[in-house]
C-alpha cells in the first residue's frame, strides 16, 4: 500500500530520481509506502480489509520538507514527512491489524525515497540539492498493489472515506 503524489510533483521527483540513479535504472513512481510486504491468508481477504479501512479513514494533508538519510543502518536519501507523519503512522498500523504482514528489517518510518544504494557521492548530491525541497498535497486516496509478473501493479486506488477507483 503508498500513498501516491500529485502528477506534477511525480513528474518533477521523476526527473531527479532518474538524474541520481541513471538511465540505466529503471525508477518507480515517487510515492510513500505504508505497508510492503505480502498478505498472510487469500489476496481476497487482504484487499477486503485494506477496503475497509480506506473507507474508514479521513483524507489528510502532507507535507514533505527537506532531507534526511538512514545511513549507515541504510543507504538511503529520503525526503521526510513532516504533517502527516502521524497520519501514515496510523494507517501503516491498521493495516497490519489484518492480513498484512510488513517485510522490511527496520521501523516504519514514513518517507520518500529519493536515492538509494547509489555511490557515496551522488547520495550526497541528493541529500544536498533536495535541502530546501518543500512539497504539500492533499492525501485522499491509497494505492492498493500487487507484485504481478515480476513487477508491482496497482490493482486499485482506494478513495479515503470512500469507494474504490480500478
Amino acid at each position: 500500500m503508498i500513498i501516491s503524489l500529485p502528477a506534477s510533483l511525480t513528474a518533477d521527483l521523476a526527473h531527479k530520481r532518474a538524474e541520481y540513479a541513471g538511465p540505466e535504472m529503471p525508477v518507480v513512481p515517487a510515492h510513500v509506502t505504508l505497508v510492503s510486504g505480502r498478505t498472510k491468508e487469500s489476496w481476497a481477504a487482504a484487499a477486503e480489509h485494506v477496503r475497509r479501512i480506506a473507507a474508514d479513514f479521513a483524507p489528510f494533508h502532507l507535507s514533505l520538507r527537506g532531507t534526511g538519510t538512514f545511513e549507515p543502518l541504510s543507504a538511503v536519501v529520503f525526503l521526510n514527512v513532516e504533517m502527516g507523519a502521524e497520519d501514515c503512522a496510523e494507517l501503516h498500523t491498521k493495516l497490519l491489524q489484518g492480513p498484512l504482514e510488513h517485510l522490511l528489517e527496520f521501523e516504519f518510518h514514513p518517507h520518500l525515497t529519493i536515492a538509494h544504494d547509489l555511490p557515496e557521492a551522488t547520495m550526497a548530491k541528493a541529500k544536498a540539492e533536495l535541502a530546501g525541497f518543500e512539497a504539500d498535497f492533499e492525501v485522499v486516496s491509497i494505492g492498493l498493489y500487487n507484485f504481478i509478473e515480476g513487477s508491482w501493479a496497482l490493482r486499485e486506488e482506494l478513495i479515503l472515506g470512500g469507494t474504490s477507483r480500478t
